[in-house]
């Protein structure tokens, strides 16, 4: 059970890197926040995944790829949201 959540954390901080690394514009949401948007693009990508292929199983994690296009976009809601992205 630690190893999972452990595996999820580590799992989620990379996608989440990866995303900040391809949405342009500088993003100061600090690590935990971070992981958080790596969790959550792994959830998005699987519901996407599921929605697309028609195997749609409720809430599952995707894949490595599917997770950092997840994450890709819950950052931008996320900057077009709380407006993150027009401060100076």
């Amino acid at each position: 059970m630690l190893w999972s959540i452990i595996g999820w954390i580590v799992f989620g901080l990379i996608a989440g890197f990866i995303a900040r690394a391809i949405v342009p514009g500088k993003d100061d949401i600090g690590l935990l926040r971070t992981i958080v948007l790596g969790i959550a693009g792994s959830v998005v990508g699987g519901v996407l995944f599921g929605l697309l292929t028609g195997g749609f199983r409720g809430f599952q994690p995707a894949g490595f790829i599917g997770s950092v296009i997840g994450a890709v976009i819950v950052l931008v809601i996320y900057n077009k949201v709380t407006g993150r992205k027009n401060r100076v």
